[in-house]
């Protein structure tokens, strides 16, 4: 697809009835956001490459980063792609443990010698606890949260069953930092936010790893463990405009101005549909027969793709306990919005 420009410097904003949207229905979103979604504090609609709608609220405004929690998965995934691509790994089928040849699991353990890259990926590795009860301050009170995560895998689960794991995303962090020489931070600096005009994170010093270091109120850049290694699976801190360009980077098959960033093939295979409706550290979902490909945090903060609309929806939230779906917003007036031709 041709773009006019591209929003490396800056995002460009357009009237929405320019870009086949209702700027009527567009409007509404205000309130609804005020009242029923009110730990929203930033929200972009992007279409057809151009911004139809931004919004900030609670005091925040566009320069203004937010720990977007699991949407740090899905440019985890990107990583992982583009250091494939270079040939720093081999690929999503390359053992999980040749990467820590100091790890010798126990002679028992055969499955856990048979995870790879990809079971990572699509959260299909053997985990022992109940999917979504995973315990996850269990691995921050350890020193090596590695040797934690190698420890826990297949005590119990079964390799090929999807269960949501966000120490298995940061076992991927750790596996790029082993392959690459560098955290994912500093990769993601050089590969990713850098070429697509994101905001390059600096390194800040983890003065504690209690609650609010982790993920509460003194999170900055991207959070790290005790051994240096970026958390893969939370914890990097976002500005809506910055996720409204890693959506596009992705709406536009990994191709920035020319350049291709992340490889075509890594995101058709991160966002194909399957039984799981998980890709590569990204959600699928299919309604009414429009297809998208989201990367979700907690709390409701979200970048939502939809190819065959345009579409880019990036929002970011205040942490809350059972935020309301945004899928709810972006269904009822969003993707009503926009104006079949």
């Amino acid at each position: 697809m041709h773009r006019n420009y591209w929003p490396t410097a800056e995002w460009r904003d357009a009237d929405p009835v320019d870009l086949g949207m209702d700027g009527d229905k567009l409007s509404k979103l205000d309130p609804i956001i005020k009242s029923e979604y009110n730990n929203i504090n930033g929200i972009l609609v992007v279409r057809n490459g151009y911004v139809a709608y931004e919004k900030y609220f609670n005091g925040y405004g566009p320069n203004d980063t937010h720990h977007v929690a699991s949407v740090t998965k899905s440019i985890l995934s990107a990583l992982i792609g583009i250091a494939i691509n270079a040939g720093f790994i081999q690929g999503v089928d390359q053992k999980v443990l040749e990467f820590f040849p100091e790890y010798i699991p126990d002679t028992a353990d055969r499955q856990k010698r048979e995870i790879t890259i990809r079971h990572l990926l699509t959260m299909t590795a053997p985990y022992p606890f109940e999917d979504w009860h995973e315990p996850l301050d269990k691995m921050c009170m350890q020193p090596d949260w590695i040797k934690y995560t190698l420890d826990m895998l297949e005590q119990g689960g079964s390799l090929g069953a999807f269960k949501y794991s966000t120490a298995g995303a940061h076992l991927l962090s750790a596996i790029l930092t082993r392959s690459t020489g560098k955290s994912a931070r500093e990769f993601a600096n050089e590969h990713l936010f850098k070429p697509i005009g994101m905001k390059v994170i600096p390194d800040y010093e983890m003065n504690a790893f209690g609650f609010d270091d982790l993920f509460g109120k003194n999170v900055r850049g991207w959070v790290h463990d005790p051994s240096g290694i970026s958390t893969g699976g939370w914890g990097l801190t976002l500005t809506p405009r910055d996720m409204a360009r890693f959506g596009f980077l992705y709406l536009n098959h990994g191709k920035w101005d020319n350049h291709q960033i992340v490889s075509e093939t890594w995101i058709e295979q991160s966002t194909a549909m399957n039984p799981n409706r998980y890709g590569y550290l990204w959600w699928i979902g299919e309604e009414n027969d429009i297809f998208a490909y989201m990367a979700l945090g907690d709390g409701g903060n979200v970048i939502c793709c939809i190819p065959e609309k345009d579409l880019v929806v990036a929002i970011a939230s205040e942490f809350m306990i059972n935020a309301r779906d945004r899928g709810d917003l972006i269904k009822e007036y969003i993707i009503p919005a926009v104006l079949e031709k």
